[in-house]
This record gives C-alpha cells, sequence and structure tokens, in this order.
C-alpha cells in the first residue's frame, strides 16, 4: 500500500512541545492528586456509610437475639420442668408480666398451649389484646431453620404500631405442649436505625445526609426515616443497592456502590453499601444506606474543576510562549528559504539540508496494516476453531447415535440422556464449561455398548445373570476405547462411573459417596429417569410422577439427594417433561398402535 510523506511544519512542532511540557505535567499533576484525593474521599465515605450499616446491623441481631431469647428462656424453663401444667399457673403469668417489664423492646408475651387457654401479657399503649391474640394465632405457625421462628411484622390495628413475632415450641415428655410467641416493638429499633427523626428521602437528598432503611428478603420496606413508607411496606427492589444486597446471597457487606436512583421524577447519582442482620435462622433483613454522590463527594469536584481552570490558563500562556518562540526559532530558517530558492534557480554553491518528520506517521500506518492482518488471521484462526468443534460434537452424536440404533427402544436414549444431565447441571449451578461437558459426557455414556454383543443387546426379554455380568463391562469396554484419546479425560468419569451408587454397591469400581465424581452421579440419575420413562419390550414406561417418586425412593442408597430434587425442579419447571415425557408418549402411542395393528393381523 502507498505511504504519503507529511511534512509537519516547525512553528506547529515547537508549539505543541512547549504545550506538552508546560501543560501536560500539570495537568496529570492536578487530575492525580484529585483522583488520589477523590479515592481517601471515596474510602472514607465506604468505610463510614459501611460501618453505618454494620452498626444498624448489629443493632437489629441484638434485637432478635435478645427476643429470641425471651421465647426460648420460657421454653426452657418449661422444658426443664416437664409439667404442662404449670404453663398455665399464676406464676407463669406473674413471670411473664416480670419479663415485660425488664424488657423495654418487648410489647407483648403469649404462650398459648396446646390444650387450654391462652396467657397473654402486653403493653396495652402499643397493643390491644385482640392484636396480641391474632397475632400470635398466625405466629405459633411460623416455623423457622432454628429453634427460633420469625414472622412477618405486623400492624397493630388499633395503635397503628408495628411488632415482629418470634416464636417457638415447647416440648414436653417429646411432644410439642405449647408454642410462646415473643412480639418485639419495631418502634424502638426503627428509631435507632433510622437515626433521624422523621423526614422524607428528598429532604434527607436536600441536606446531603444519607438514607438508612431496611428491607426483608422481598424488598419491601421495615424502616424508614418516612413513616408513610414504612407504613405502607414501600417495596424497594428497584433501586440498584437493594437488587445488589439481593443477589449477594447474604453477603455481609459490601462495598462503595454508585448506582442511578429517581427522585421526583429526577435521576440522581447515589451511592451506597448494605449489610446483613440475622435476626434468626432463616430470616435476615437488609440494612441499606445510600446518599447523594454529588453531595457526599463535593470537595472532589471543586478540586477536579480547580485543576481544569488552572490547566486551561497555563494553556493559554503556553500557546502564547509557544508561538513566540516558534516564530524566533524560525526566523533562520527563513533566511535558509532564500538559499533554497537560489539553489533552485541553479546557484549549487550552496547547500541545505532538510529534515522530514515523517517517521511516526509511517510507523502507525505500519503497525495499523499489520494489526488488521493480525485481526483477520484471528479471525480465521476462531472460524476454525467453531468448525472443529462444531465437527467434533457431530461425530460425538453420530457415535451415539450409532449405539443407540441397535436397538428400536433404545433410539435417540443418549441424546435423551444427555439434555436431561444438562438440565439436571443447570439445576445445580454449574458454569457454561462443565455443562459443556456433562453434555458430551452424557452423549458417550453408554460407547462400551458397542463391544457387547447384539444378541444381549437386542433381547426382547430380561438379560440372565450370565448376560447382565456381560452387559455390566460397557464402562470398562467404554473407558478402555476413549481413555485412549487424550481429548476425551474430561469425558471418562460419565462414561466410566454412571453406574456406581453412594452406597458403595454400584459397578465397576464400587465406589460410594464422594469417591464418585458429580459428572457420573447427574449421568446415573439422567440415565434412569430415561430408561424408566421409556417402553420396553418386557416393561411399559412409567409416568413422570411415579418415576419421580421412584428415584427419590433410591435417594441414599443409589443417588445423592441434591441431583434427584434438581431433576425433580427441571421437571417442575418443564424443562425435561416437556422435551422427554412428551417425547416418549409420543413413541408410546405410535408403539401401541403398531403393536395393534400386529394384534389384528394375527387375529385375522
Amino acid at each position: 500500500m502507498p505511504f504519503t510523506s507529511k511534512k509537519v511544519s516547525l512553528i506547529f512542532f515547537v508549539t505543541v512541545t512547549l504545550l506538552l511540557v508546560g501543560l501536560v505535567p500539570l495537568v496529570f499533576t492536578g487530575w492525580f492528586l484529585s483522583e488520589k484525593s477523590g479515592r481517601e474521599l471515596r474510602s472514607a465515605e465506604n468505610r463510614f456509610q459501611i460501618q453505618l450499616v454494620q452498626e444498624k446491623a448489629r443493632q437489629i441481631e441484638m434485637f432478635g437475639q435478645r427476643m429470641g431469647s425471651v421465647a426460648t428462656g420460657l421454653a426452657d424453663a418449661f422444658e426443664i420442668a416437664a409439667d404442662s401444667q404449670a404453663i398455665g399457673s399464676k406464676q407463669t403469668e406473674k413471670t411473664l408480666g416480670q419479663l415485660l417489664r425488664e424488657h423495654t423492646d418487648l410489647a407483648a408475651i403469649c404462650i398459648k398451649p396446646l390444650n387450654g387457654e391462652s396467657i397473654t401479657v402486653f403493653r396495652a399503649e402499643l397493643l390491644s389484646r385482640d392484636d396480641v391474640e391474632k397475632i400470635a394465632s398466625s405466629a405459633a405457625e411460623v416455623t423457622g431453620k432454628g429453634r427460633v421462628g420469625v414472622g412477618e411484622p405486623k400492624r397493630s390495628a388499633t395503635t397503628g404500631q408495628f411488632v415482629l413475632p418470634f416464636a417457638t415450641k415447647v416440648t414436653v415428655d417429646g411432644a410439642t405442649s405449647a408454642t410462646i410467641v415473643a412480639l418485639g416493638s419495631l418502634q424502638a429499633v426503627s428509631k435507632g436505625v433510622v437515626g433521624v427523626g422523621d423526614a422524607s428521602e428528598q429532604e434527607l437528598l436536600r441536606s446531603g445526609l444519607p438514607i438508612v432503611f431496611v428491607v426483608d428478603r422481598a424488598g419491601e420496606t421495615l424502616f424508614h426515616p418516612d413513616p408513610v413508607v414504612t407504613a405502607q411496606r414501600k417495596p424497594m427492589g428497584e433501586l440498584r443497592i437493594v437488587q445488589e444486597w439481593l443477589e449477594s446471597g447474604l453477603q455481609l457487606q459490601s462495598a462503595l456502590v454508585p448506582f442511578t436512583a429517581n427522585f421526583d421524577g429526577q435521576d440522581s447519582e447515589m451511592i451506597g453499601a448494605y449489610s446483613t442482620a440475622h435476626l434468626a435462622d432463616g430470616y435476615d433483613v437488609g440494612v441499606i444506606a445510600m446518599q447523594n454522590e454529588n453531595r457526599a463527594l463535593a470537595s472532589v469536584g471543586e478540586m477536579r474543576n480547580q485543576a481544569w481552570i488552572i490547566s486551561m490558563a497555563f494553556a493559554l500562556l503556553a500557546l502564547i510562549v509557544g508561538f513566540t518562540g516558534a516564530r524566533l526559532m524560525t526566523s533562520p530558517l527563513l533566511r535558509l528559504v532564500g538559499v533554497a530558492k537560489r539553489i533552485a534557480a541553479g546557484d549549487f554553491s550552496t547547500r541545505v539540508e532538510t529534515n522530514n518528520i515523517t517517521e511516526i506517521g509511517t510507523l502507525g500506518e505500519t503497525f495499523n496494516f499489520m494489526a488488521d492482518k493480525v485481526e483477520e488471521q484471528i479471525a480465521s484462526l476462531a472460524k476454525a476453531a467453531d468448525e472443529n468443534r462444531e465437527l467434533f460434537v457431530g461425530t460425538v452424536k453420530a457415535l451415539a447415535a450409532a449405539i443407540d440404533g441397535k436397538d428400536k427402544y433404545t433410539r435417540g436414549h443418549s441424546e435423551r440422556v444427555s439434555r436431561i444431565s444438562v438440565a439436571i447441571g443447570k439445576r445445580m449451578g454449574l458454569p457454561a464449561e462443565e455443562l459443556e461437558t456433562l453434555r458430551i459426557s452424557a452423549l458417550l455414556h453408554d460407547v462400551g455398548k458397542i463391544a457387547v454383543d447384539d444378541a444381549i443387546l437386542k433381547k426382547p426379554s430380561a438379560l440372565t445373570d450370565e448376560e447382565f455380568e456381560i452387559m455390566k463391562t460397557h464402562p470398562q469396554k467404554g473407558y478402555k476405547i476413549m481413555s485412549q484419546i487424550p481429548a476425551m479425560k474430561d469425558f471418562l468419569p460419565g462414561m466410566y462411573m454412571h453406574h456406581e451408587m453412594v452406597n458403595g454397591m454400584g459397578y465397576p469400581q464400587g465406589l460410594r459417596g464422594d469417591e464418585i465424581p458429580l459428572q457420573a452421579k447427574i449421568v446415573s440419575v439422567a440415565d434412569t429417569f430415561d430408561a424408566m420413562t421409556i417402553d420396553r419390550p418386557y416393561q411399559k414406561g412409567m409416568e413422570l410422577p411415579a418415576a419421580l417418586e421412584r428415584l427419590r425412593s433410591f435417594v441414599g442408597t443409589r443417588y445423592q439427594s441434591d441431583v434427584v430434587e434438581a431433576l425433580v425442579e427441571a421437571c417442575k419447571a418443564g424443562e425435561v417433561a416437556n422435551g422427554i415425557v412428551r417425547q416418549m408418549a409420543a413413541i408410546r402411542a405410535a408403539s401401541n398402535e403398531e403393536n395393534s395393528k400386529y394384534g389384528a393381523k394375527l387375529v385375522a
């Protein structure tokens, strides 16, 4: 490709050089200083907001611990006494009153015996007796992962106050004799968490103060500086900071998170942090703090503006000085112009040496040309890799189809097992790369049957013990075939170990539990599920519910629980049922029709 020589004016070159020498260090210095200050300020703001939400989260957790301790303490006392009659005694009611006086954030305690009347003490300024009975009745059904179950916040119909129920069971002689419900008042803890008096979000934003609020796992508001938002249990899931918490998997804290929020129809750039408060096992809430970024980091913007103003002033000065200096420097060169003209006129007694600054431009054009060629080569290699991958997968599918095709009843078996395995893997959260490996391994899981006698494979009745022992050798034969190919290394577990059982009674190695790779466990369940749901000459395929229930019956002996449950979830979601069972239903219908015609011919 042709290159053109580009001459650069010396005035331009000198001016730009002076501008770079005088301006660039200043700009970079100002920028780096402002960036460093900004990072320090962001770091300080980050520490402040994280400490803030963590402190508020600990307050909520302490509140939960106090309420849970009240409920479990009473339950422990009754269980130690081992006397169900003690629950309804006068002394019990007196003890409840004492607890209510000792715990200022305890709104009410209700003991609901399995047989008998409830015992209730409460703060009349927060709740009515009807409120307590109603809330306690609904909370008695609450179950949690631990000993204490936490219900949803409830609002008093008479006073408008919010309470949070904590429930636990009393077990005497191995049987539940009563339920204890402690109702914690959210009034005091709410004030402690939000940290300010009643104020709207707009007022807090204008004042530059952080907005602190609490949401549950549904993203609904529990505490908020604005009482209207709290009363409405306003969903806050549209805020990015809340989404970050919901997606974090109960992560305890985050770094400073920038996001955009809309207030009164206007978008505002925000920064925020979140923390998780564990009220009880299985019940967690998120403490969120957010603040207008411009307000929080206002000094950074001012510093940058000042740096730009100073830089522009020096840029103007550099232009003036550079232009003047360049003119002075070019004066001798102007005299050389005359010499050049004389040479042009034929006066060869003088000589002028000129230099054109073209190397950088030429190098850049050459480099771009080289980069274009490299990009073309990379695209060509990527295309070739995709084609090789497609060829590999196609070959695997063809091999699997050839194996399955030996018997009409197993036709398409490997492809179905592959789809079922991938559906299970997705439900178990396997990454895309492992899912692809699982897919290929499942396709090849019966490759060893290629070395099994057709008389055994195609036998229309149940196999004898001797024939079954021969059939059981297909994992070793498949492993022996494929292990000779280095590229097949990652696919071998599903082929070789899909008949292992978690109790160690499988084959070929008799592995148990964690000794069996997850890939093999998934292929094992998928293989069995497909075999159970298709018709065989000696056995009609099972329906979906019966097949899943049958698989569950083998959990702990043959299969791992989470793998079976992942298949159940995939079936419920239609990921397996639509693609496999319905296909099987169509095949069964066609087979039944064919058998009917054959029977009619025999009768005729």
